[in-house]
Protein backbone atom coordinates (compact mmCIF):
# COMPACT_ATOMS: atom_id res chain seq x y z
CA UNK A 1 0.00 0.00 0.00
CA UNK A 2 1.35 3.89 -0.41
CA UNK A 3 2.50 5.20 2.42
CA UNK A 4 -0.05 6.92 4.50
CA UNK A 5 2.65 10.41 5.10
CA UNK A 6 6.01 10.22 2.91
CA UNK A 7 6.90 13.55 3.82
CA UNK A 8 9.16 15.55 1.64
CA UNK A 9 8.32 18.47 -0.58
CA UNK A 10 6.79 16.93 -3.02
CA UNK A 11 4.33 14.64 -0.76
CA UNK A 12 1.16 14.24 -2.61
CA UNK A 13 2.43 14.45 -6.27
CA UNK A 14 2.06 11.00 -8.00
CA UNK A 15 4.07 10.35 -11.07
CA UNK A 16 3.84 7.14 -13.51
CA UNK A 17 7.35 6.35 -14.27
CA UNK A 18 7.51 3.53 -17.63
CA UNK A 19 10.42 1.39 -17.10
CA UNK A 20 13.46 1.75 -19.09
CA UNK A 21 17.03 2.72 -18.95
CA UNK A 22 19.07 5.45 -18.16
CA UNK A 23 17.90 9.14 -17.48
CA UNK A 24 14.33 8.34 -16.68
CA UNK A 25 15.13 5.99 -13.35
CA UNK A 26 17.42 8.34 -12.26
CA UNK A 27 14.45 11.18 -12.65
CA UNK A 28 11.85 9.16 -11.02
CA UNK A 29 14.34 8.19 -8.25
CA UNK A 30 15.04 11.88 -7.59
CA UNK A 31 11.18 12.52 -7.38
CA UNK A 32 10.16 9.33 -5.07
CA UNK A 33 13.44 10.71 -2.55
CA UNK A 34 11.51 13.49 -2.81
CA UNK A 35 8.41 12.75 -1.91
CA UNK A 36 6.61 12.05 -4.74
CA UNK A 37 4.80 8.46 -5.36
CA UNK A 38 5.99 6.86 -8.23
CA UNK A 39 4.39 3.80 -9.89
CA UNK A 40 7.27 2.13 -12.23
CA UNK A 41 5.42 0.15 -14.59
CA UNK A 42 7.85 -2.58 -15.48
CA UNK A 43 7.21 -5.52 -18.07
CA UNK A 44 5.41 -8.48 -16.92
CA UNK A 45 7.92 -11.08 -16.13
CA UNK A 46 10.30 -9.09 -14.81
CA UNK A 47 11.75 -11.51 -11.71
CA UNK A 48 10.34 -10.42 -8.56
CA UNK A 49 14.21 -10.76 -6.90
CA UNK A 50 15.23 -8.71 -3.90
CA UNK A 51 17.26 -5.66 -5.86
CA UNK A 52 18.55 -3.27 -2.88
CA UNK A 53 21.32 -2.84 -5.50
CA UNK A 54 19.30 -0.83 -7.63
CA UNK A 55 19.06 2.32 -6.13
CA UNK A 56 17.41 4.04 -9.31
CA UNK A 57 14.68 2.44 -8.27
CA UNK A 58 14.17 3.04 -4.56
CA UNK A 59 10.77 4.38 -2.78
CA UNK A 60 9.12 3.41 -6.23
CA UNK A 61 5.99 1.14 -6.37
CA UNK A 62 6.86 -1.61 -8.76
CA UNK A 63 3.89 -2.14 -11.19
CA UNK A 64 4.09 -5.32 -13.66
CA UNK A 65 2.32 -5.00 -16.52
CA UNK A 66 2.06 -6.81 -19.62
CA UNK A 67 1.63 -3.62 -22.17
CA UNK A 68 1.39 -5.82 -25.39
CA UNK A 69 -2.15 -6.96 -23.82
CA UNK A 70 -5.09 -4.47 -24.68
CA UNK A 71 -5.99 -5.50 -21.03
CA UNK A 72 -2.68 -4.50 -19.99
CA UNK A 73 -2.55 -1.02 -21.58
CA UNK A 74 -6.14 -0.61 -20.07
CA UNK A 75 -4.81 -1.07 -16.42
CA UNK A 76 -1.53 1.42 -17.14
CA UNK A 77 -4.21 4.10 -18.68
CA UNK A 78 -5.84 3.41 -14.82
CA UNK A 79 -3.01 4.40 -13.31
CA UNK A 80 -2.04 7.12 -15.96
CA UNK A 81 -5.46 9.09 -15.16
CA UNK A 82 -4.71 9.55 -11.72
CA UNK A 83 -1.25 10.62 -12.38
CA UNK A 84 -0.13 14.24 -12.12
CA UNK A 85 3.58 13.12 -13.82
CA UNK A 86 3.99 10.57 -16.48
CA UNK A 87 7.88 10.19 -17.50
CA UNK A 88 8.96 7.72 -20.52
CA UNK A 89 12.34 7.06 -22.36
CA UNK A 90 11.16 4.95 -25.30
CA UNK A 91 12.02 6.04 -29.03
CA UNK A 92 9.66 8.05 -30.53
CA UNK A 93 6.41 6.35 -31.16
CA UNK A 94 6.71 3.47 -29.09
CA UNK A 95 3.92 4.99 -26.69
CA UNK A 96 1.50 5.12 -29.23
CA UNK A 97 1.96 2.13 -30.56
CA UNK A 98 0.56 0.76 -27.26
CA UNK A 99 -2.62 3.13 -27.07
CA UNK A 100 -1.05 5.32 -24.16
CA UNK A 101 0.74 8.38 -26.19
CA UNK A 102 -0.03 11.75 -25.49
CA UNK A 103 -3.12 12.19 -27.19
CA UNK A 104 -4.94 9.02 -25.48
CA UNK A 105 -3.16 10.13 -22.33
CA UNK A 106 -4.12 13.43 -22.01
CA UNK A 107 -7.80 12.86 -23.06
CA UNK A 108 -8.25 10.48 -20.42
CA UNK A 109 -6.37 12.80 -18.12
CA UNK A 110 -6.29 16.55 -19.53
CA UNK A 111 -3.78 17.92 -16.52
CA UNK A 112 -1.31 15.18 -17.09
CA UNK A 113 2.12 16.33 -17.61
CA UNK A 114 3.73 14.28 -20.16
CA UNK A 115 7.21 13.81 -20.20
CA UNK A 116 9.33 12.36 -22.65
CA UNK A 117 12.54 11.48 -22.88
CA UNK A 118 14.99 10.91 -25.87
CA UNK A 119 18.73 11.21 -26.78
CA UNK A 120 17.84 13.00 -30.44
CA UNK A 121 14.41 14.55 -29.81
CA UNK A 122 10.80 13.61 -30.69
CA UNK A 123 11.38 14.45 -34.23
CA UNK A 124 14.55 15.38 -36.47
CA UNK A 125 16.68 13.57 -39.16
CA UNK A 126 18.34 11.15 -35.95
CA UNK A 127 14.89 10.81 -33.77
CA UNK A 128 14.49 6.81 -35.04
CA UNK A 129 17.77 6.57 -34.65
CA UNK A 130 19.59 4.44 -31.58
CA UNK A 131 22.42 5.99 -29.85
CA UNK A 132 23.58 6.58 -26.08
CA UNK A 133 24.84 9.22 -23.68
CA UNK A 134 28.58 9.09 -25.36
CA UNK A 135 27.04 9.46 -28.96
CA UNK A 136 25.01 12.12 -28.15
CA UNK A 137 27.74 14.25 -25.99
CA UNK A 138 29.52 13.77 -29.29
CA UNK A 139 26.98 15.45 -31.41
CA UNK A 140 26.79 18.89 -29.29
CA UNK A 141 30.21 19.78 -29.92
CA UNK A 142 31.50 19.42 -25.64
CA UNK A 143 32.97 16.18 -26.14
CA UNK A 144 35.40 17.44 -28.53
CA UNK A 145 36.81 19.42 -25.61
CA UNK A 146 37.48 17.01 -23.27
CA UNK A 147 40.96 14.75 -22.72
CA UNK A 148 44.32 15.63 -23.62
CA UNK A 149 45.50 17.32 -26.36
CA UNK A 150 46.47 15.28 -30.07
CA UNK A 151 44.69 12.07 -28.14
CA UNK A 152 40.91 11.14 -28.45
CA UNK A 153 38.42 12.82 -26.57
CA UNK A 154 37.94 11.06 -23.06
CA UNK A 155 34.22 10.37 -22.02
CA UNK A 156 32.89 11.41 -18.81
CA UNK A 157 31.16 8.47 -17.68
CA UNK A 158 27.73 8.56 -18.80
CA UNK A 159 26.99 11.80 -16.37
CA UNK A 160 27.12 14.28 -18.52
CA UNK A 161 24.69 13.48 -21.36
CA UNK A 162 22.03 10.72 -19.46
CA UNK A 163 22.00 12.88 -16.11
CA UNK A 164 23.06 16.48 -16.94
CA UNK A 165 21.27 16.84 -20.17
CA UNK A 166 19.04 14.10 -19.49
CA UNK A 167 17.84 13.81 -16.19
CA UNK A 168 17.89 17.36 -15.13
CA UNK A 169 16.58 18.74 -18.20
CA UNK A 170 13.15 16.30 -17.79
CA UNK A 171 12.76 17.22 -14.24
CA UNK A 172 12.99 21.03 -14.67
CA UNK A 173 10.64 20.04 -17.55
CA UNK A 174 8.24 18.49 -15.90
CA UNK A 175 8.15 20.51 -12.67
CA UNK A 176 8.20 23.75 -15.33
CA UNK A 177 5.11 22.30 -16.55
CA UNK A 178 3.17 21.14 -13.47
CA UNK A 179 3.97 25.18 -12.22
CA UNK A 180 1.87 26.09 -15.45
CA UNK A 181 -0.85 23.74 -15.00
CA UNK A 182 -1.29 24.97 -11.48
CA UNK A 183 -2.32 28.43 -13.44
CA UNK A 184 -3.71 26.92 -16.67
CA UNK A 185 -5.37 23.79 -15.68
CA UNK A 186 -4.10 22.11 -18.11
CA UNK A 187 -1.81 19.42 -18.57
CA UNK A 188 1.09 19.33 -22.01
CA UNK A 189 3.76 17.21 -23.59
CA UNK A 190 7.45 17.93 -22.60
CA UNK A 191 9.60 16.95 -24.80
CA UNK A 192 13.54 16.92 -23.19
CA UNK A 193 15.98 15.51 -25.34
CA UNK A 194 19.83 15.10 -24.11
CA UNK A 195 21.78 17.03 -26.91
CA UNK A 196 19.34 20.07 -26.24
CA UNK A 197 20.42 19.57 -22.56
CA UNK A 198 23.76 19.40 -22.69
CA UNK A 199 23.81 22.18 -25.80
CA UNK A 200 22.41 24.42 -22.62
CA UNK A 201 25.75 23.35 -20.37
CA UNK A 202 27.95 25.25 -23.42
CA UNK A 203 26.82 28.92 -23.10
CA UNK A 204 29.78 29.99 -21.08
CA UNK A 205 32.47 28.14 -23.72
CA UNK A 206 30.72 30.02 -27.02
CA UNK A 207 30.88 33.40 -24.99
CA UNK A 208 34.42 32.78 -24.62
CA UNK A 209 35.01 31.53 -27.93
CA UNK A 210 32.94 34.71 -28.99
CA UNK A 211 35.89 36.77 -27.12
CA UNK A 212 38.33 34.60 -29.13
CA UNK A 213 39.66 33.13 -25.63
CA UNK A 214 38.66 29.77 -26.55
CA UNK A 215 40.68 27.48 -29.01
CA UNK A 216 39.09 24.76 -30.17
CA UNK A 217 42.23 22.75 -29.79
CA UNK A 218 41.75 20.28 -26.83
CA UNK A 219 43.48 20.79 -23.66
CA UNK A 220 44.80 24.41 -24.87
CA UNK A 221 41.83 26.85 -22.72
CA UNK A 222 41.88 27.97 -18.67
CA UNK A 223 39.48 24.52 -17.43
CA UNK A 224 40.39 22.16 -20.30
CA UNK A 225 43.34 20.71 -18.14
CA UNK A 226 45.94 23.08 -20.25
CA UNK A 227 45.83 26.26 -17.19
CA UNK A 228 49.25 24.52 -14.79
CA UNK A 229 46.09 25.70 -12.10
CA UNK A 230 43.52 23.98 -13.12
CA UNK A 231 44.32 20.21 -13.54
CA UNK A 232 45.04 16.94 -11.49
CA UNK A 233 48.50 16.18 -10.33
CA UNK A 234 50.30 12.92 -9.34
CA UNK A 235 51.78 12.27 -5.82
CA UNK A 236 54.66 10.13 -4.56
CA UNK A 237 51.77 7.27 -3.32
CA UNK A 238 50.83 7.41 -6.73
CA UNK A 239 47.41 9.47 -5.58
CA UNK A 240 46.14 12.63 -7.03
CA UNK A 241 45.13 16.28 -6.10
CA UNK A 242 42.81 18.00 -7.80
CA UNK A 243 44.08 21.62 -8.05
CA UNK A 244 42.28 24.51 -9.14
CA UNK A 245 42.69 27.89 -7.91
CA UNK A 246 40.92 30.50 -10.51
CA UNK A 247 41.22 33.39 -8.71
CA UNK A 248 44.28 35.52 -8.26
CA UNK A 249 44.14 35.64 -4.21
CA UNK A 250 43.53 31.85 -3.63
CA UNK A 251 46.41 31.34 -6.69
CA UNK A 252 48.49 33.42 -4.27
CA UNK A 253 47.92 30.83 -0.95
CA UNK A 254 48.55 27.77 -3.61
CA UNK A 255 51.81 29.41 -4.50
CA UNK A 256 52.74 29.91 -1.38
CA UNK A 257 51.74 26.21 0.45
CA UNK A 258 53.09 24.65 -2.94
CA UNK A 259 56.68 26.04 -2.44
CA UNK A 260 56.45 26.96 -5.85
CA UNK A 261 58.01 30.94 -7.12
CA UNK A 262 56.18 34.21 -6.27
CA UNK A 263 56.70 35.39 -9.69
CA UNK A 264 54.21 33.32 -10.90
CA UNK A 265 51.63 35.17 -9.24
CA UNK A 266 52.03 38.10 -12.05
CA UNK A 267 51.54 35.83 -15.39
CA UNK A 268 49.03 33.30 -14.07
CA UNK A 269 46.64 33.66 -16.90
CA UNK A 270 49.43 33.84 -19.70
CA UNK A 271 48.79 30.91 -21.28
CA UNK A 272 52.91 31.34 -23.00
CA UNK A 273 53.80 29.97 -19.63
CA UNK A 274 51.42 27.08 -18.91
CA UNK A 275 52.89 24.15 -20.81
CA UNK A 276 56.43 24.83 -19.14
CA UNK A 277 54.54 25.22 -15.59
CA UNK A 278 52.40 22.11 -15.44
CA UNK A 279 55.82 20.44 -16.00
CA UNK A 280 57.21 21.96 -12.71
CA UNK A 281 54.41 21.72 -10.61
CA UNK A 282 53.77 18.38 -11.38
CA UNK A 283 57.24 18.00 -10.60
CA UNK A 284 56.61 19.61 -7.72
CA UNK A 285 53.50 17.12 -6.39
CA UNK A 286 55.42 13.93 -7.32
CA UNK A 287 57.95 14.93 -4.05
CA UNK A 288 55.34 14.33 -1.58
CA UNK A 289 52.61 11.69 -0.97
CA UNK A 290 49.04 12.61 -1.51
CA UNK A 291 47.99 12.75 2.00
CA UNK A 292 51.15 15.00 2.95
CA UNK A 293 50.29 17.68 0.62
CA UNK A 294 46.35 17.51 1.99
CA UNK A 295 47.88 18.40 5.15
CA UNK A 296 49.62 21.50 3.71
CA UNK A 297 46.37 22.34 1.97
CA UNK A 298 43.39 21.56 4.40
CA UNK A 299 41.73 24.14 5.65
CA UNK A 300 43.19 27.17 2.85
CA UNK A 301 41.42 28.84 0.06
CA UNK A 302 43.87 27.63 -2.14
CA UNK A 303 41.25 25.09 -3.91
CA UNK A 304 43.42 21.72 -3.85
CA UNK A 305 41.53 18.53 -2.77
CA UNK A 306 42.39 15.02 -3.15
CA UNK A 307 41.00 12.76 -5.83
CA UNK A 308 39.40 10.15 -3.92
CA UNK A 309 38.48 6.82 -4.80
CA UNK A 310 34.55 5.73 -4.49
CA UNK A 311 35.26 3.69 -1.32
CA UNK A 312 37.09 6.92 0.13
CA UNK A 313 34.64 9.07 -0.42
CA UNK A 314 32.39 7.42 1.21
CA UNK A 315 34.07 7.64 4.40
CA UNK A 316 36.08 11.18 3.73
CA UNK A 317 35.08 13.16 7.54
CA UNK A 318 33.69 16.25 5.18
CA UNK A 319 31.34 13.99 3.77
CA UNK A 320 30.01 12.07 6.56
CA UNK A 321 29.83 14.88 8.59
CA UNK A 322 27.19 15.98 5.89
CA UNK A 323 25.58 12.63 5.53
CA UNK A 324 26.67 12.66 1.65
CA UNK A 325 26.16 9.10 1.63
CA UNK A 326 23.20 6.39 2.97
CA UNK A 327 23.58 2.40 3.53
CA UNK A 328 19.93 1.03 2.73
CA UNK A 329 19.30 -2.75 2.43
CA UNK A 330 23.24 -3.31 2.59
CA UNK A 331 24.40 -0.90 -0.40
CA UNK A 332 26.05 2.50 0.29
CA UNK A 333 24.34 5.59 -2.06
CA UNK A 334 24.26 8.99 -2.19
CA UNK A 335 21.33 10.70 0.72
CA UNK A 336 18.58 12.69 -1.16
CA UNK A 337 19.28 16.11 -2.80
CA UNK A 338 19.39 19.07 -2.69
CA UNK A 339 18.02 19.58 1.21
CA UNK A 340 14.98 21.35 2.57
CA UNK A 341 14.70 23.08 6.12
CA UNK A 342 10.98 22.24 6.72
CA UNK A 343 9.93 19.91 4.70
CA UNK A 344 13.01 17.20 4.51
CA UNK A 345 12.99 14.24 2.24
CA UNK A 346 11.57 11.07 3.89
CA UNK A 347 14.01 8.51 4.78
CA UNK A 348 15.38 6.22 1.69
CA UNK A 349 14.01 2.53 1.27
CA UNK A 350 15.45 -0.02 -0.93
CA UNK A 351 14.28 -0.71 -4.45
CA UNK A 352 11.34 -3.10 -3.56
CA UNK A 353 10.92 -6.34 -5.76
CA UNK A 354 9.34 -6.22 -9.34
CA UNK A 355 5.58 -6.62 -9.25
CA UNK A 356 5.67 -5.80 -5.70
CA UNK A 357 2.52 -3.34 -5.77
CA UNK A 358 0.78 -3.98 -8.81
CA UNK A 359 -2.60 -4.96 -7.17
CA UNK A 360 -2.37 -2.65 -4.34
CA UNK A 361 -1.78 -0.22 -7.30
CA UNK A 362 -4.90 -0.94 -9.01
CA UNK A 363 -7.15 -1.06 -6.43
CA UNK A 364 -6.13 2.24 -5.06
CA UNK A 365 -6.71 3.44 -8.91
CA UNK A 366 -10.48 2.39 -8.34
CA UNK A 367 -10.28 -1.65 -9.46
CA UNK A 368 -12.37 -4.26 -7.56
CA UNK A 369 -11.46 -7.64 -6.87
CA UNK A 370 -13.52 -8.97 -9.88
CA UNK A 371 -11.58 -6.53 -12.49
CA UNK A 372 -8.02 -7.44 -10.45
CA UNK A 373 -8.66 -11.15 -10.93
CA UNK A 374 -10.08 -10.90 -15.01
CA UNK A 375 -6.45 -9.14 -15.73
CA UNK A 376 -4.87 -12.18 -13.99
CA UNK A 377 -6.55 -14.25 -16.10
CA UNK A 378 -6.14 -12.28 -19.59
CA UNK A 379 -2.35 -12.24 -18.62
CA UNK A 380 -2.33 -8.39 -18.36
CA UNK A 381 -0.36 -8.26 -14.46
CA UNK A 382 3.14 -9.85 -13.65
Amino acid sequence: MADAARGGPLEGLKVVEMAGLGPCPLAGQMLADLGAEVLLIERAGTPAKDRAWDVNNRGKRPVALNLKTPEGAGAAMTLIKGADILIEGFRPGVMEKLGLGPEECLAANPGLVFGRMTGWGQDGPLSMTAGHDINYLSMTGLLWMMGEKGRPPVPPLNLVADYGGGTMFLLLGVLSALWERSRSGKGQVVDAAMVDGVSAFSGIFRGFAALGAWREERADNLLDGAAPFYRCYECACGGFLSVGPLEPQFFAQFVKLAGLPEAHREDQRDPATWEARAAQYAEVFRGKTRDEWVAIFEGTDACVAPVLSPSEAEAHPANTARGVHVTVGGVTQAAPAPRFGRTPAPAVTAARPAGSDTEAALAEAGLGAAEIAALKAAGALG
